[in-house]
Parts: structure tokens; sequence; C-alpha cells
């Protein structure tokens, strides 16, 4: 990876309970990004991310037109340098 980037995604409306991180751990592998997803004990989703920019904007366009788009509401997303910390993909609890 050349230019590696960090997204931060919060995903908001009825995100748990619905096969949202399982959804977003498929689509993960899809795009080959490293990072997590987990519930929020305020009821979102929160996905971080890291790749490169455009792999990530895709990612992130997959998961909104899934059908998981069905249950979002709102998405605040917030983007930085990536750490390159993590390996993998994955589901935190």
């Amino acid at each position: 990876m050349s230019d590696v980037k960090r997204m931060q995604v919060f995903f908001s409306g009825t995100v748990q309970g619905v096969g949202f991180r399982f959804t977003a751990e498929r689509l993960a592998r899809r795009f080959q990004v490293d990072g997590f997803v987990r519930n929020l004990e305020d009821g979102r989703v929160e996905v971080v991310a890291e790749g490169e920019e455009t792999v990530l904007t895709g990612f992130l366009e997959a998961i909104r037109e899934s059908g998981m788009k069905y249950y979002i509401r709102d998405v605040e997303a917030h983007w930085s340098g990536g750490r390159k910390e993590f390996t993998g993909f994955g589901i935190t609890f």
C-alpha cells in the first residue's frame, strides 16, 4: 500500500441486530481493507478501516448500498493518515 489512509465511520439507525457487522466483515474481505467493526453502547456501529483511499471509498459505498441501506439513518465519516496497526479485518466486541 503506497498511501495508507484511515477511515472511521459511525453508522446510526437500526444497525444492531440486523447482520451489519457480518456484512461489513464480508465486504472488507472483498475490498482487502484492514481494521474492525463493532457495536457501540449508544446503538451505533463503528467501522475503522485502513487502506488506499479509493479502496476505502469503495468499501464505504458498498456498505451503504448493501442490504444494510434500509437500516442506516446516518453516516458520519472521519479520515486521517493510516497507522498500519491492523492485519486483516474482523468483528471486535
